[in-house]
This record gives C-alpha cells, sequence and structure tokens, in this order.
C-alpha cells in the first residue's frame, strides 16, 4: 500500500516509535529512524519486517536531538536528500518526568516542552511544502491519553501532548482542501522503556513485585486491564496512511482500554 513512500518517525528506536516504524514498512514505505541509543538493531528489526511482508525498503537513521531545531533541520535535509521527499512524518519523540508543580525542575519542563512539543512543529513546518507540491502526505502526531485528559504530578508531560493535540488540529484544517492530512494517535499505557521506568519506581516506592506494579498501574487508569502494544498502534498508524483515512482530519484517536470513556 505505501511502496514507494518514504516515511520518517522521530523517536523510533525503541516503544511506539519502533513500532510504527515496523508498521510502515511492512506496508512497503522507506524509512528514517531517528533517537537515543543503539540504532543498527532498530534498523535491522525494521528491515525485517519488510522482508517478512515480502518488502524490500531502505531504512536509515539519523540521530538528530529533537531539542535542537538546527538537528531538525539537518535531519529533514538527510530524509529529502537520501530518499527523497518526507510523505509520512510521524512525531513520536518524547521524554517524561514526574514531580509536583511547584517542584518540578525548570530545566526539566524546558526539555519536556522542546522534545514533545516544539520538535513536532519544526519537523511540520519543513514536511509540509513538499506534501503540499505533492498533493499528498501524512502527518501522525503521537500524543497521549495526557493529550485529551490530565494525571497529578506530571504537568510538563500533560501541557505538551494537549499542545500536541492543539497543533494537529490547526494543521489538519489548514491542509483540509488538500491531500495532506494529520491526526493524532492518543494510547494509554504502553509497556514501553517510558513507562517501565514509572512500573520499577511503583515497586520499589510499594515494596511489591514488577508484575504486581504493573496490574497497579493499569488499574488506577485502564478498565481493559491490558497494556496497549506498540503493533496495535503501528496498525493504527498504517490505516491514518490508507485511502480508507482520507478524510479523517484532526482527530486525537484515543486507544487507551476504556481510560477516557470513564
Amino acid at each position: 500500500m505505501l511502496k514507494g513512500k518514504t516515511a520518517l518517525v522521530t523517536g523510533s528506536t525503541s516503544g511506539i516509535g519502533l513500532g510504527i516504524a515496523k508498521g510502515l514498512a511492512r506496508q512497503g514505505a522507506h524509512v528514517v529512524l531517528n533517537g537515543f541509543g543503539d540504532a543498527q538493531g532498530p534498523c535491522a528489526e525494521v528491515r525485517a519486517a519488510a522482508a517478512q511482508a515480502g518488502h524490500e525498503v531502505r531504512v536509515e537513521y539519523h540521530g538528530a536531538d529533537m531539542s535542537r531545531p538546527a538537528d531538525i533541520e539537518e535531519m529533514m535535509a538527510f530524509a529529502a536528500r537520501e530518499l527523497g521527499r518526507v510523505d509520512i512524518l510521524v512525531n513520536n519523540a518524547g521524554i517524561q518526568h514526574v514531580a509536583s508543580t511547584e517542584d518540578f525542575p525548570v530545566e526539566r519542563w524546558d526539555s519536556i516542552l522542546a522534545i514533545n512539543l516544539s520538535s513536532a512543529f519544526h519537523t511540520t513546518r519543513l514536511a509540509l511544502p513538499a506534501m503540499q507540491a505533492a498533493n499528498w502526505g501524512r502527518i501522525i502526531n503521537v500524543a497521549s491519553v495526557h493529550g485529551l485528559v490530565g494525571s497529578a504530578q506530571k504537568s510538563a508531560y500533560v501541557a505538551a501532548k494537549h499542545g500536541i493535540v492543539g497543533l494537529t488540529k490547526v494543521t489538519a484544517l489548514e491542509n483540509a482542501a488538500s491531500g495532506v492530512t494529520c491526526n493524532a494517535i492518543c494510547p494509554g499505557w504502553v509497556l514501553t522503556p517510558l513507562v517501565q521506568k514509572q512500573v520499577d519506581a511503583k515497586a520499589a516506592e510499594r515494596g511489591i513485585t514488577n508484575e504486581e506494579a504493573k496490574r497497579l498501574l493499569l488499574g488506577e487508569k485502564e478498565p481493559s486491564m491490558q497494556f496497549t502494544t506498540p503493533e496495535e498502534l503501528g496498525e493504527l498508524a498504517v490505516f491514518f496512511c490508507s485511502p480508507a483515512a482520507n478524510n479523517v482530519r484532526g482527530v486525537a484517536w484515543n486507544m487507551d482500554g476504556g481510560w477516557t470513556a470513564q
């Protein structure tokens, strides 16, 4: 379905971003990965996912620091230079810090807003001209259930994710009469390295096992009592790229096990 298209997925060396990158590669898209840590392993995983689906795709990596606009500009130029224009942009890069508002470190607030929100603005403004010229493009912003509701101790993350939902709506409206769409995915708990840290902290704080901490975490918010998987989120991203989603514009689509239905 996406043969010949190029997808750039930020924050894609693990977790949700990697799951989405693999989902797009299975549909034949070339992929540019971005993120921290090892890049060879994730690149190999994406190539393997494509090969299993009968596609041979190019997978590139750029280590842009998503808090730095100059790095983001270089990454977007790299993607265009190596693979042609970016047809599908997935803004997934994100970090987390937990503290009460009055105790929240100012530098952590600034870094979370830069990576979780401002980076999506920069990639979007740079990707749009080529998408508009081609009259086709997909911008998928990975927000969070925290783009729809709040949770204590997460002021910066919740503020950034609400901002992502707002950016999604504006981008969708500005391109509503074109072949360029913009939508947001709002996952509940996904057992990513980011969430695993919260599970570990809860286990240590309560003196319970990791499995007990997972059940406790889910029980606080998610009626389904199960984590959403990166693979499920990848399939939702694929849907947004399909002809069936041509008129899906500006939505904040929650996949949260009933969290926001309460």
